[in-house]
């Protein structure tokens, strides 16, 4: 049998994988979002909603028009009391971030449930506008009955702190008295 070598064909096939591979991912912005959200209790009836929104261009080339939409805020359950839900940049650059936040104050008691925001964005090479969708929040639950925070109260530790540390060490006493210790074990002779 004739004995077959691949050596040569299987690096021409490797290293034109690896080119096509560069071609494929180097062919424009790739967005990447991360949208965050935080309760702010203010009064027991009301409450406010800290939205931040970070966009991220992962791709290999610019992206232009960048808008930033975030329009799953009800006018019902949420009034703005500081920022804009959608905002534009003219351009990302490759590697850059940009970073978008606002406040919005509760209306009513509800579990919100917060949708991805929409950015759009234009690749000079394609006529169309790209979309790209930031992470969803988790559920929000806004103006729920919560439990108190318990907090340390430090007038305890102030009016016992010094009857617990004697009586901690009176016990410690104790036991180093009580516990015989090894010493004496080791000094006594085998017969």
């Amino acid at each position: 049998m004739a004995k077959q070598n691949f050596g040569p064909a299987v690096c021409i096939l490797a290293a034109l994988l690896m080119v096509v591979s560069t071609i494929a991912s180097s062919d424009g912005p790739f967005i990447v979002a991360h949208k965050k959200a935080s309760l702010t209790r203010l009064k027991p009836s009301s409450e406010r909603v800290s939205v931040s929104i970070d966009v991220y261009n992962q791709g290999s080339a610019t992206a232009y028009d960048v808008t930033l939409n975030d329009d799953s805020w009800s006018k019902d359950m949420f009034e703005v009391v500081s920022g804009n839900t959608s905002i534009s940049w003219e351009k990302l650059d490759v590697g850059a971030v940009v970073s978008h936040s606002f406040e919005l104050e509760a209306k009513t008691k509800n579990l919100f449930y917060g949708p991805p925001a929409l950015i759009t964005f234009r690749i000079p090479t394609k006529a169309a506008l790209q979309e790209a969708y930031s992470t969803p929040i988790p559920p929000l639950d806004v103006l729920a009955d919560r439990p108190p925070e318990k907090k340390f109260d430090w007038r305890l530790l102030a009016k016992y702190g010094g009857l617990v540390s004697v009586i901690s060490i009176v016990v410690l006493f104790v036991y180093l008295v009580a516990t015989p210790s090894s010493t004496a074990k080791g000094s006594k002779k085998k017969r």
